[in-house]
C-alpha cells in the first residue's frame, strides 16, 4: 500500500499545476492532503473523483479559503471517519481527517503555524499538548497509528538550513522542538530519521517569499510518524521533493500489508 502526504497550500491552485498528473503517476493507494483551502462545494475537477472512490473533507468552519484536510482512497472504505478529535477550537478548522483502516488509525494532519501573533503561537502550543494527549491515549488503548501532514515543527538542527538564524523562529523554537521529542516518547518513530538517521539538507518546505527553494534553504516540517508496531510493515519512505506545485513537497510511505 503506498500513502502520500502533500500540503499543497491550496488544492485549486495546485490542480493548475499538474496535482493530478502527479496521482496519475505515483498511483497512491492514500492520499492525504493538507491546506485545501476550500470546501468540497467549491470545487469540480480538483475533487478527483475519477482517480478515487472516495474522499473525505474537513474544512474550516470558521471562514473559507483557510486551512482544510482531505483525505483520499482508491479502493476500501475506512472503517469510519471522524472530522476532528473532538476539540471544537481545533476541529472548527479543518485541521483533521481520521480514518480507521483495518491495520491502523489514519491521522491527516494540519498543524497550526504560530508564526502570526501571540495568540496564534499560544493555540499552537495547546494544540500541540492536547493532541499529544489524544494520541497518547489511542495508544494505550493498544492502537497503532500513523501521523501524517504538516507539523510546523522542525525537530533537529539539520532539519533546517540554517539552525543558529532560525533558533527563535516559530516552528524552530525550544519549547516546540522538546514537544517533538516527548511527541516521540509516547511510542512513535519519525520515519525518515528511522531510515536517514544522519541525512542532512533534505527539506520538505521553502519559503516562497524568499525565494528559497533553489538555493535548498528549506525545513523538515512534514512527517510520517509510525507507532513502533507498525515498523516490520514499512518497506520504504521519502520525499518527493522535485515535485512543484507547492511550497512544501510530497511525502510518502510504502507498506506491506
Amino acid at each position: 500500500m503506498k500513502l502520500i502526504s502533500w500540503n499543497v497550500n491550496g488544492i485549486r491552485a495546485c490542480y493548475k499545476h499538474g496535482l493530478k498528473d502527479f496521482v496519475k503517476k505515483q498511483k497512491p493507494d492514500i492520499l492525504c492532503i493538507q491546506e485545501t483551502k476550500a470546501h468540497p462545494e467549491q470545487l469540480s475537477a480538483e475533487k478527483l473523483e475519477d482517480v478515487f472512490n472516495h474522499r473525505y473533507w474537513s474544512s474550516a468552519e470558521t471562514k473559507k479559503g483557510y486551512s482544510g484536510t482531505c483525505t483520499f482512497l482508491k479502493e476500501e472504505e475506512p472503517l469510519f471517519v471522524e472530522h476532528g478529535i473532538h476539540i471544537k477550537e481545533f476541529d472548527q478548522e479543518g485541521r483533521f481527517v481520521v480514518t480507521r483502516h483495518p491495520e491502523f488509525l489514519l491521522y491527516n494532519v494540519y498543524f497550526p503555524n504560530g508564526a502570526m501573533n501571540e495568540t496564534r503561537h499560544d493555540f499552537k502550543q495547546d494544540f500541540l499538548k492536547r493532541f499529544t494527549a489524544h494520541l497518547k491515549e489511542q495508544i494505550d488503548a493498544g492502537e497503532e497509528v500513523i501521523v501524517v501532514g504538516d507539523y510546523n515543527v522542525a525537530h533537529l538542527e539539520y532539519d533546517v538550513h540554517d539552525p543558529k538564524r532560525l533558533k527563535n523562529t516559530s516552528g524552530f523554537l525550544p519549547e516546540e522542538r522538546e514537544w517533538f521529542s516527548s511527541f516521540l516518547e509516547i511510542g512513535f518513530v519519525d520515519l525518515f530519521r528511522h531510515f536517514y538517521p544522519e541525512e542532512k539538507d533534505k527539506y520538505t518546505w521553502w519559503s516562497y517569499r524568499q525565494n528559497a527553494r533553489p538555493g535548498n534553504r528549506g525545513w523538515r516540517i512534514d512527517y510520517i510518524c509510525v507507532t513502533e508496531g507498525l515498523l516490520p510493515l514499512v518497506k520504504k519512505m521519502g520525499h518527493l521533493d522535485q515535485q512543484k506545485g507547492s511550497d512544501h513537497c510530497p511525502t510518502y510511505v510504502e507498506l506491506d500489508l
